[in-house]
Order: structure tokens, then C-alpha cells, then sequence
């Protein structure tokens, strides 16, 4: 180990050569540095043009997901509002009403559901918690807004068309 002294460090003051007074080795170094790093490959994806590659586990948008029939998958158990460590989806439940049965599977559906993109961390957790595979993260980005409200999906934006489902899962 090193002994510590109470000298101060020795500064070299001899005096500057001429190349060094004209800058000009100086200047020409960092021309070249810079001319080299012109003439790289850049690292700049131009999105909406070109798309960059995903990681296959990728977490996108949220999806509401509906059974073969067309019907809600969502029985409104709130297993998914209870998984969130954002608390960013709110959800309130409703019974079915006698005329509805095309429309929910189950006697509870959520009658409001909504998702906060802006505290979402895309864990994935509301998609392992859901028991009926109700909702999953897709691979597509989220388009970008200006406005806050605008970030706040409610349950029309998030449910896939009626008659198309999502397999598997």
C-alpha cells in the first residue's frame, strides 16, 4: 500500500514547444476524429420509414381480448387492477343485463375499464393474473400523443373488433 504524503503534486511548467503554441496537431487530431465518426454507419432508426427490431418478449399495447363467439372475455374479477404495481388500470363492475348474452360470456363484465399509459411499466403482470386471458400486451408500440387524457384507454380502444379473437396464450 501506497504511503500517503502531505506534498502537493509536481506540475510539469517547462514551456510549451512551438507546435504546441499553434494548435495545429491539436486541431488537426480532432479533425480527424471527427471526420471519422462522419463517415460511420449511423446508429438513427428513422421511424414512421424504417422499424426497428423487437425482442421477441417484446411488451406493447394492452388488448382486451373476446372468446370464439365475439363475446368479452373480462369477467371483471379486478385480479388484473390487483396485479398492477402502477395501479394503472381501473376497472368497475356490472351485472348483465337479460338481453345481453351476446355481448358478455359471464354475469359480471367490467362496464368501465381503463388503462394509464402513463404509469404503465408494461410488466406484464394484469396478462399473467388474468385467469380467462381476458387481456394480453401485443407487439405494437404506443403512438404518441399530446395529451395527457389522450394516454388514458378506455374499454372501446383496448377490445379487439368484434368476431376476431386472439389464439393461444
Amino acid at each position: 500500500m501506497q504511503k500517503l504524503t502531505n506534498r502537493a503534486a509536481q506540475i510539469d511548467r517547462s514551456p510549451m514547444t512551438l507546435g504546441e503554441k499553434i494548435y495545429l496537431p491539436a486541431l488537426a487530431k480532432g479533425l480527424s476524429i471527427t471526420l471519422g465518426h462522419i463517415f460511420k454507419k449511423t446508429a438513427t432508426t428513422r421511424y414512421p420509414e424504417q422499424k426497428r427490431p423487437f425482442s421477441p418478449v417484446f411488451r406493447g399495447l394492452h388488448i382486451l381480448n373476446r372468446d370464439e363467439q365475439g363475446a368479452e372475455r373480462c369477467t371483471a374479477c379486478g385480479l388484473c387492477a390487483l396485479a398492477c404495481p402502477a395501479e394503472a388500470i381501473t376497472m368497475e363492475a356490472a351485472e348483465r343485463k337479460p338481453g345481453e348474452e351476446k355481448l358478455y360470456r359471464e354475469e359480471k363484465y367490467a362496464a368501465r375499464y381503463e388503462i394509464n399509459m402513463l404509469r404503465c411499466i408494461f410488466c406484464g403482470f394484469c396478462e399473467e393474473a388474468c385467469p380467462k386471458d381476458a387481456i394480453y400486451l401485443s407487439e405494437s408500440v404506443m403512438p404518441a400523443n399530446y395529451t395527457r387524457q389522450s394516454f388514458i384507454y378506455k374499454k372501446d380502444d383496448l377490445l379487439i373488433p368484434h368476431g376476431q379473437t386472439k389464439e393461444g396464450k
